[in-house]
């Protein structure tokens, strides 16, 4: 006998490994931690060794803070899952019908729950009550572990193109002045996308995006950071 099998609740179908917003907030993360070092250094006095300081501080950090914010993401991952499964259990668990409905209701969108009838929160309910052997607890899958690579590679390579010059040029100045222009470039390209994302002027948001991050970056060197 032939029988379809249980869909895996731990586990969101179609779900990229990083969505779009999640890819560009990691990159404007990145961006803002390697903008704190370039901004510090000063043009008048740095030589070489003030610079090749500066290029190991900025590549040292974002590869700290890239390890870091996998880290968190794989944390988020797994909270997320381990909701899924104590709403399933308390669904499951419900006392009677009515609760189990607004338990159901509460898990999903505002927006979808307000178009649900009674009867099809109940159909949900009883599909649910069919899902076989729970496990204890969530666990992550091969898809968040990429997830986390990917945060950690959005948030190291974005450093990247800030620093070339310097590897290449020898006057701080210049360089300088390039890296900055790149870092301007990223930033409003960085906002273009989110713009597009959200559904906004993605030209006006991506403005929004080089003065955020400029002042973000001014607040994180004044205060020491």
């Amino acid at each position: 006998m032939h029988t379809t099998p249980m869909p895996d609740v731990t586990r969101k179908p179609s779900k990229r490994v990083l969505e779009p917003s999640e890819r560009i907030s990691e990159v404007l993360f990145g961006l803002i931690m390697v903008l704190t070092f370039t901004g510090s250094l000063s043009v008048a006095e740095a030589d070489r060794a003030e610079v090749r300081t500066m290029l190991i501080g900025a590549l040292g950090c974002n590869t700290v803070w890239g390890i870091i914010d996998g880290i968190l993401y794989l944390m988020g991952c797994l909270a997320e899952k381990e909701r899924d499964l104590m709403i399933l259990r308390t669904v499951r668990e419900a006392a009677n019908s009515e609760q189990a409905r607004r338990l159901i209701a509460d898990a999903l969108p505002s927006v979808v729950a307000s178009v649900l009838h009674s009867e099809e929160l109940d159909a949900m309910r009883q599909r649910l009550q069919q899902v076989p052997d729970l496990p204890n607890r969530a666990q992550l899958r091969k898809s968040d572990w990429l997830g986390a690579v990917g945060v950690f590679l959005l948030v190291f390579l974005s450093t990247f193109p800030v620093v070339i010059p310097f590897l290449f040029m020898q006057n701080a100045g210049p360089a300088l002045r390039l890296s900055n222009g790149i870092a301007i470039l990223m930033l409003f390209l960085t906002g273009y996308a989110y713009g597009k994302c959200v559904a906004r002027r993605p030209w006006l948001t991506g403005i929004a995006m080089v003065a955020l991050g400029t002042i973000l970056v001014g607040l994180t060197i004044a205060l020491g950071g």
